[in-house]
């Protein structure tokens, strides 16, 4: 999950037009609080792109340290939520209203991987790769695919999406096989988060700009990660706490805010990796969250090597 979660964080904080270590601490500090705290065990929470395309009109406009403060803002308002326990009224959501929920996300994310067969040309203008490079990608692509596939017939020792990773960054680099890696889009190497407060005037001027942004942010989270719960309740025939993880959501938002992260919520695509790899405790998320923490403090040259393909093939 670590693995896979890395060029999400990478691409979504691209899209918000922010440092992509404030996507990587968001998926750090969100997946590991909600794993801890959170209503669903084996859910998983980081940077969404569903969150970013609303963080990117306020950072152009006012600047990041706007976005760290309407990130804390957010997490209040999901408390607040969680405080009144307004979670439980997701049970009313209709089924067909949860298959179109999760169909469409599962277009989303499908049509978020072509972002990855893009590269930048001198001018800085993308353009769709092309040739042996295209073949190499869609090859490793089909060839991670299938491990995933296949390797659960024959042994469930290991989550098999993990074991295609490593089998693809060990094939493309003891070969010498030259595709576009992690490091490619951009360097994850950093220190620890640190404790900071929002440079911003606070003033009556600032909370109209972060006030309207919060609600949306909130919403949209909130939203997202109560119909994931569902989701993963429906799969797992069990029964979350959904005034629990929207306590825990609010927390991990406005830790988010308070150190450089760009805030996020449930993340469906990378929670039903971790449901279909066996996870139903809250050990997957925070192992997940720790092992992000470590690829940022100490293993970046390493994962920064892991072909993309092999990502965009566990997410397909």
């Amino acid at each position: 999950m670590a693995l896979a979660l890395v060029p999400e964080a990478l691409a979504f904080a691209l899209v918000a037009h922010v440092n992509p270590l404030v996507g990587l601490y968001a998926a750090f500090i969100m997946c590991l609080i909600t794993a801890i705290f959170g209503g669903r065990p084996g859910m998983i929470s980081g940077a969404t792109g569903s969150m970013a395309v609303v963080m990117v009109a306020l950072v152009v406009q006012h600047g990041v340290q706007y976005l760290f403060a309407t990130i804390v803002l957010a997490g209040v308002l999901q408390i607040l939520f969680g405080v009144l326990r307004l979670g439980k009224f997701i049970r009313m959501v209709p089924h067909p209203v949860m298959l179109g929920f999760v169909n469409g996300l599962a277009i989303v994310i499908f049509l978020a991987q072509m972002g990855h067969f893009k590269v930048k040309d001198a001018a800085g203008h993308e353009h769709w790769v092309g040739g042996h490079e295209l073949a190499v990608m869609i090859g490793l692509i089909i060839v991670t695919m299938v491990i995933i596939y296949v390797l659960p017939r024959f042994s469930k020792a290991a989550p098999s999406s993990l074991v295609a990773i490593l089998a693809i960054a060990l094939l493309t680099n003891f070969l010498g096989i030259h595709t576009k890696t992690v490091g490619d889009m951009a360097s994850i190497h950093g220190g620890f988060p640190k404790f900071h407060i929002a440079a911003v005037p606070w003033n009556m001027a600032t909370l109209k700009v972060v006030v309207p942004y919060a609600f949306i942010l909130a919403g949209v989270g909130l939203i997202e990660t109560l119909l994931t719960l569902n989701l993963v309740d429906d799969m797992t025939d069990t029964r979350g706490r959904p005034n629990r993880e929207c306590l825990a959501q609010g927390v991990g938002n406005m830790v988010c805010g308070f150190f450089g992260g760009m805030g996020g919520c449930a993340m469906i695509g990378q929670t039903m990796i971790n449901i279909n790899s066996g996870a139903r405790r809250r050990l997957s998320g925070i192992v997940a969250g720790l092992c992000l923490l470590s690829f940022i403090l100490f293993t970046s040259s390493l994962i920064e090597r892991i072909p993309i393909a092999a990502l965009v093939g566990v997410m397909f």
